[in-house]
């Protein structure tokens, strides 16, 4: 807390003054919350006692620290949550799905990494306010450390959480990143908004993998975006068929929520697709080496998960496209020239393409028709 205690109409007014800071800064939107989560302590260890965190091993390495944001910075009674919008113009989701010869990736992944983009802002607002308020202590977060921030942002009426988990605004559906700044200034806390999910089980149902396995309830083991981002290793084989053509993320679940009918495009240029990630062909991308993947990526949140997943993730994504002699010579091009993970992945796509297996999958299709009807315009 400060030395020298604000007033009740002076914490009202920097309230509002954040606020419109963030806006100027970018944030489309930004509320404020106190730091008790201990209502999502019980439901976070069922989680980690189910293992649906899969070999996620920080989610149970920092364990209750993160229902606990004050202890990551002593001296925090707030957190000033913002959300940012990253769906580009033009992001092409239908063409990209209906055609297996192209390669799927996540839209938040099309730019640069929103981690330093959001970081500096949230900085940039903490410097406002310190320089209003010497006292003032605060320190930003952008998937940073353990800290639970959809919880947060819900409480800084934000929005509310969906049954896929993510956040949920009716104005704006869910395309956008989310940061936090916890401050050590007792100011005004927002209300938490009516949630909006009603009866609706669409995220449910569409989930590839069934991933979704309750309400509110993910099993990121079977999620495509823990297959191709944080998961390591093998893909599971039985999933394998189910991921189509995406080979980094998924969002099917975003897709057919129908509050993303009401989603806001982004105006930063840092998020618009570059040149190498906008529908790109799957025999392209397979034609990198790892200098380039390193060159073409940089600055991108891809490149963290490495060659050797990226590799994994395009083997399964062609050994789920449309029978073709090209695919199986680039195929066996690369076999036996990678890791025994990677070489596992592409004797499976191989063995798919010889006995007639690979193939665009019915409910990629049906997902098709169900975007192509709910799209923002440009998107």
């Amino acid at each position: 807390m400060p030395d020298t205690p604000l007033s009740e109409p002076q914490l009202q007014q920097l309230a509002s003054d954040i606020k419109r800071w963030g806006h100027e800064l970018g944030f489309q939107k930004v509320g404020i919350a106190d730091l008790d989560l201990s209502r999502h302590e019980a439901s976070l260890q069922e989680w980690l006692d189910k293992g649906y965190h899969g070999e996620m091993g920080f989610m149970e390495r920092h364990g209750m620290l993160r229902a606990r944001p004050a202890e990551l910075h002593p001296g925090s009674v707030r957190a000033i949550s913002v959300r940012m919008n990253y769906l580009p113009v033009e992001a092409g989701f239908a063409k990209t799905l209906n055609d297996s010869n192209k390669a799927f990736i996540s839209r938040y992944a099309l730019g640069r990494d929103y981690h330093k983009l959001l970081r500096k802002r949230l900085k940039q607002l903490g410097d406002k306010i310190k320089a209003q308020f010497d006292d003032t202590d605060f320190r930003p977060f952008v998937d940073s450390a353990p800290i639970m921030e959809r919880p947060l942002a819900e409480k800084a009426g934000l929005g509310w959480t969906g049954k896929h988990t993510l956040i949920l605004d009716r104005d704006s559906g869910s395309w956008f990143f989310l940061g936090e700044l916890l401050i050590n200034l007792p100011l005004p806390v927002d209300q938490p908004v009516e949630e909006g999910c009603g009866s609706c089980t669409a995220c449910m149902t569409i989930c590839p993998t069934q991933a979704i396995v309750g309400p509110y309830e993910l099993d990121a083991r079977r999620c495509i975006s823990y297959l191709t981002i944080e998961l390591r290793g093998s893909i599971p084989e039985e999933l394998r068929p189910l991921m189509g053509n995406r080979i980094y993320g998924c969002d099917d679940c975003q897709l057919i929520c129908p509050w993303n009918r009401y989603a806001q495009l982004t105006d930063e240029a840092d998020f618009n697709p570059r040149q190498y990630l906008h529908s790109p062909q799957l025999l392209a991308l397979w034609q990198w080496d790892e200098e380039t993947f390193k060159t073409r990526l940089e600055g991108s949140p891809i490149r963290r998960i490495g060659f050797e997943c990226w590799l994994r993730n395009l083997a399964v994504a062609l050994g789920n496209a449309d029978a073709d002699a090209d695919i199986i010579a680039a195929l066996e091009w690369r076999s036996g020239e990678v890791s025994d993970m990677v070489q596992e992945h592409i004797d499976w796509a191989l063995e798919r393409h010889r006995s007639g297996a690979a193939k665009v999958t019915q409910q990629l299709k049906r997902l098709v028709r169900v975007v192509e009807k709910g799209l923002p315009r440009d998107a």
